[in-house]
């Protein structure tokens, strides 16, 4: 590598100049040190508001969740299927008054999950 012998080497990336800066003008600044504004921050995720189940309410869901229909959660429970079918009817309508939806019983599901009611790992 050949370098001009008024620069002196330190490294091979970093080079000394005792040339004077570009801008000499004693109240501004070079243009290389002008100060930038930080990018605005993104905006933070919207918080997941988590419907209000009842204790029972909860229970009843886990356990249809994990019956192979209203009537087995029924008996696990000594209710009938239509309690079942009702607080399940409540559950889904108070996921929809806070804008998640829950049609289906995976979509429930996954709602116990992310609002912590069951773990993954409990199936």
């Amino acid at each position: 590598m050949s370098v001009a012998p008024h620069m002196p080497v330190v490294s091979p990336y970093v080079r000394l100049s005792s040339a004077a800066p570009a801008h000499t003008h004693p109240t501004r600044r070079p243009s290389a040190l002008r100060v930038v504004p930080a990018p605005p921050a993104p905006p933070a995720p919207p918080a997941v508001e988590r419907p209000s189940l009842s204790r029972r309410e909860v229970e009843v869901l886990l356990a249809w969740l994990a019956a192979e229909s209203k009537a087995e959660a029924a008996a696990a429970l000594y209710i009938t299927a239509s309690t079942v079918n009702t607080h399940l009817t409540r559950i889904r309508a108070k996921y929809t008054a806070v804008g998640r939806p829950a049609r289906s019983k995976a979509n429930l599901f996954a709602r116990a999950i992310q609002d912590g009611y069951t773990r993954l790992d409990e199936w």
